[in-house]
C-alpha cells in the first residue's frame, strides 16, 4: 500500500490462529479454471433445472425466498428456495449463473474465503452474485423465488469475491492479484461499470495460503458514507473509503491496523456502527466508524469457539458462525453497541455464511452443501426445524434472502 495511507494502530490481542486451522473434513474441488474476463449482456431467463417445484400457494409456501450459489468450478449455479411460514425451506428452480466458481488454494468449506458473494438489493429487486472463476458478476432480477439473468460484467480485476450495495451505488471486492474494489451504478436493473471508482489494495499477490492472505469483505457503513474492507492475515487491516456524494471513493483509505487479528468479516448495526468478526481471536468486537475512517472500539466478546469466521444480524441480535467448532454464537447488541453472549448451536459441519429472514436463520455450511434451518426465539435461542443440501455446493459460499 501507498506510504501516504494514514495508518491507525489500535491496540487489540493477537492470537495466532485463523480460519486456515478449520478442524473439518472436505474435499476440496479442483482449482478454478483461468478464463478471459469478459462483459456479457443476456436478457433470457435462466434455465430452471428443478423438478417438482412447488407453486407459490403449496404447502404454505409462498413467495419469500432463500438464494443459494455453490461457487461451482465446472459452472457457478444459483438455487432459490421457497421459504413457508414456519420457515422451512422447499426447492424451487436452480440457475446457472453464466460463469464459474473458483477456489482460493488452502480453503476447506469456503472457496472464496470471504462474506457477501451472493448480495440481494431490496430496492432494486436484483440479486448479485460473484463468478471468482470468471472474474465476473451476474445480476439477476428477482421475482419472489424465479430469477432472470440480466447481465454478466466484468468485475474490473481478478477473483471477485464479495459485493455490496447502498441504494443506487454497487462496489465488488477482488481478492487476487494484489486485490482490488470495483464500483458501479444501478441503472434500469443493470450496473454501469465505472472504470474511475477502481481502487487496487495493494495487497501482496504471493501470500499463502491464498484462503488466509487474501481480503475477505466490501462492505458500506448504514448511512453509505463510507466503504469498508476486511484483509485478513493479507495485512490485519481495516481499510475505511470516504465516499463522494455520487458514489465514488477517496484515492487512499484510512488504515485501521490490527496486528495478528485476522479481520474478516461485518455487519452495520447503525449509521456509522460495524459489528466486526475477527477470525485470529475468534471475537467479535463492535466499532464506531469515524467521519475521518477511524475504528473506535465500542465492546468486545470471545467466542470460546474455533474458526470464528462470519456473521449475521437480526435487529438486535448478531450471529457469528465458528467453522472449525461447527456453531454459531449468538450475541445481543446493547446500549452502546455492548454485546451480551447468549450461547452456542449446534450446525452441521464447516459452519461459514448465514442469512437471517423473519424470525429465522439459515447458515450454509461448506462440508457437504448443507443449509440449515432455525427459528430464533425474542431471546435468541435457535431451535433447529430442518435443513436442505444444496446439490454441488460443498465449499460454496454465499446465502441471501427475500
Amino acid at each position: 500500500m501507498s506510504k501516504s495511507f494514514r495508518r491507525t494502530s489500535l491496540s487489540v490481542a493477537a492470537v495466532a490462529i485463523g480460519c486456515a486451522a478449520i478442524a473439518v473434513t472436505a474435499v476440496p474441488a479442483n482449482a478454478a479454471t483461468t478464463t478471459t474476463t469478459t462483459t456479457t449482456t443476456a436478457t433470457a431467463t435462466a434455465t430452471a433445472a428443478t423438478a417438482g417445484a412447488a407453486t407459490s400457494a403449496d404447502n404454505g409456501y409462498g413467495s419469500h425466498a432463500v438464494f443459494v450459489q455453490t461457487d461451482n468450478t465446472a459452472g457457478n449455479q444459483v438455487v432459490s428456495y421457497q421459504r413457508a411460514a414456519d420457515g422451512t425451506l422447499k426447492l424451487a428452480h436452480t440457475y446457472a449463473t453464466g460463469g464459474l466458481g473458483g477456489v482460493l488454494t488452502g480453503s476447506a468449506v469456503d472457496h472464496t474465503a470471504s462474506q457477501g458473494a451472493l448480495t440481494y438489493d431490496a430496492e432494486h429487486h436484483l440479486l448479485y452474485a460473484v463468478n471468482a472463476g470468471s472474474n465476473t458478476v451476474s445480476v439477476f432480477a428477482v421475482h419472489g423465488t424465479a430469477l432472470t439473468l440480466e447481465q454478466v460484467v466484468s468485475s474490473g480485476g481478478t477473483f471477485p469475491v464479495s459485493v455490496a450495495v447502498h441504494r443506487d451505488v454497487v462496489y465488488v471486492l477482488n481478492a487476487a492479484d494484489g486485490a482490488s474494489v470495483q464500483g458501479y451504478r444501478v441503472s434500469h436493473g443493470r450496473l454501469q461499470l465505472r472504470t474511475d471508482w477502481n481502487r487496487p489494495l495493494g495487497l501482496d499477490a504471493t501470500g499463502t495460503p491464498q484462503f488466509t492472505h487474501t481480503p475477505g469483505q466490501v462492505g458500506f457503513t448504514g448511512d453509505g458514507r463510507q466503504l469498508v474492507v476486511t484483509t485478513k492475515a493479507a495485512s490485519n487491516d481495516v481499510l475505511v473509503y470516504r465516499l463522494g456524494h455520487d458514489g465514488a471513493p477517496a484515492q487512499s483509505p484510512t488504515v485501521n491496523s490490527f496486528p495478528g487479528t485476522v479481520p474478516f468479516a461485518f455487519v452495520n448495526t447503525g449509521r456509522d456502527q460495524i459489528a466486526l468478526v475477527q477470525a485470529g481471536t475468534n471475537s467479535v468486537l463492535t466499532y464506531r466508524v469515524g467521519a475521518d475512517g477511524t475504528l473506535t472500539q465500542q465492546s468486545a466478546y470471545a467466542t470460546g469457539q474455533a474458526a470464528t469466521c462470519w456473521i449475521a444480524r437480526a435487529g438486535d441480535l448478531l450471529f457469528a458462525s465458528n467453522a472449525g467448532s461447527a456453531t454459531e454464537t449468538g450475541l445481543r447488541l446493547g446500549t452502546h453497541d455492548a454485546l451480551t453472549g447468549l450461547g452456542t448451536t449446534k450446525t452441521d459441519m464447516g459452519t461459514v455464511d448465514a442469512a437471517a429472514a423473519g424470525h429465522n436463520l439459515y447458515v450454509q455450511t461448506g462440508a457437504t452443501g448443507i443449509v440449515d434451518e432455525y427459528s430464533i426465539a425474542p431471546n435468541g435461542t435457535l431451535t433447529a426445524i430442518g435443513s436442505v443440501t444444496v446439490a454441488g455446493a460443498a465449499g460454496g459460499e454465499g446465502i441471501a434472502a427475500n
